[in-house]
């Protein structure tokens, strides 16, 4: 684990409801269940003054998100940066964590093996792990990607479609997430043909 030493002090639920959403504070480190006695750089998903029941909602860096009860003394707490505090351990970013879905145009085995070997050779053969695979026979095909509302009215002939992204390979759609209260619509990708008049 990486982490470094901050001195910090710990907040009251009083102190932790005035704070807004921008305010960096350090809150468990825990992830899925495994303990850390260490903490984490988070921030509350909702303004300290909008929360019930003195259970503030923080969001740590690294994605997980934890109710807590700072009065509680049997939890670890919502701390903020004070010179004047005691040190505590924080779990520093060591990394990132990469989801690669990759397109290989008559991908074959050694194909494979050779991006493997590539990526093991520029970033360390102990760094690149394959942690699932998943090989699917795909048509080299491209396709037009619209939002359009999730419930919208019919007959308005697409005006309220918006082109969220142009040759766009079916396989990445499965990747990809509406916005929210939108709906994907896939179509065959057409070419874009400016018939603007030329002199």
């Amino acid at each position: 684990m990486n982490t470094e030493k901050v001195t910090a002090r710990r907040l009251t639920a009083e102190e932790v409801s005035e704070l807004g959403l921008q305010d960096d504070i350090f809150v468990s480190a825990g992830m899925d269940g495994l303990p850390l006695d260490c903490y984490a750089p988070a921030f509350l998903t909702e303004p300290g003054k909008n929360s019930e029941g003195g259970s503030f909602a923080a969001r740590t860096v690294f994605g997980e998100e934890i109710h807590i009860l700072p009065d509680n003394a049997e939890e670890p707490g919502i701390w903020v940066a004070d010179k004047a505090g005691e040190e505590i351990e924080v779990l520093q970013s060591a990394g990132i964590l990469l989801n690669l879905a990759l397109f290989v145009p008559g991908g074959n085995k050694e194909s494979l093996e050779s991006l493997y070997s590539a990526a093991r050779d520029a970033f360390g053969a102990g760094i690149v792990q394959r942690w699932s695979e998943e090989t699917v026979a795909v048509p080299d095909v491209k396709v037009d990607l619209f939002e359009e509302p999730a419930r919208g009215r019919k007959n308005t002939n697409g005006q309220n479609r918006d082109r969220r992204a142009l040759d766009i390979y079916p396989t990445r759609v499965r990747f990809l997430e509406p916005s929210e209260g939108w709906k994907f619509i896939i179509e065959p990708h057409k070419e874009i043909v400016d018939d603007t008049p030329t002199i």
